[in-house]
């Protein structure tokens, strides 16, 4: 048999969808409703007509209760999460990094994040450095550490997709 098995979505993606899933099933009910998966997909920067939000359901409702478990969700975004995984790998991701924390800390700060793209050639606007630095900091310590750092470069190409 040639060919390699599917991509999968690793034990990290699938706990990070889990929480995600779950902090907008509102009720604790083990499924979304119409309204609390638009609310997900807008916290991803998405934003879904109501018209969109119901292809969305019909075609991801595999039970077709009008709800979207976990199971449903998972397959609805493992295509693209798969797709936007790998734009770098983990060496080059930690390369990158490391050439945005100058002081080598561990963490990116806004003005290391300032300095490197200004020498990249892309001056930032106070309010895109601090819009950048909010969308990656996930912790709200004014910082991006490298996970951080991972999740906002592999979710950027999650994100364009669906804008």
């Amino acid at each position: 048999m040639s060919g390699d098995a599917e991509p999968k979505l690793d034990d990290d993606q699938i706990a990070e969808l889990r929480e995600i899933f779950r902090s907008f099933d509102r009720n604790n009910d083990g499924s979304l409703t119409q309204l609390e998966l638009g609310s997900l997909l807008r916290s991803l920067g998405l934003k879904p007509s109501n018209d969109q939000l119901e292809d969305l359901i019909q075609k991801t409702d595999r039970n077709s209760n009008g709800l979207i478990e976990f199971s449903e969700f998972v397959a609805l975004v493992a295509p693209e999460l798969i797709a936007a995984k790998c734009p770098y790998s983990e060496e080059q991701l930690k390369k990158i990094f490391q050439m945005f924390d100058r002081d080598g800390n561990g963490v990116i700060t806004a003005a290391e994040l300032a300095h490197s793209m200004a020498k990249l050639g892309h001056a930032l606007t106070q309010e895109e450095l601090t819009g950048m630095i909010k969308e990656a900091d996930r912790d709200g310590d004014g910082c991006i550490s490298f996970e951080e750092f991972a999740q906002a470069m592999t979710s950027a190409a999650f994100d364009n997709s669906w804008t």
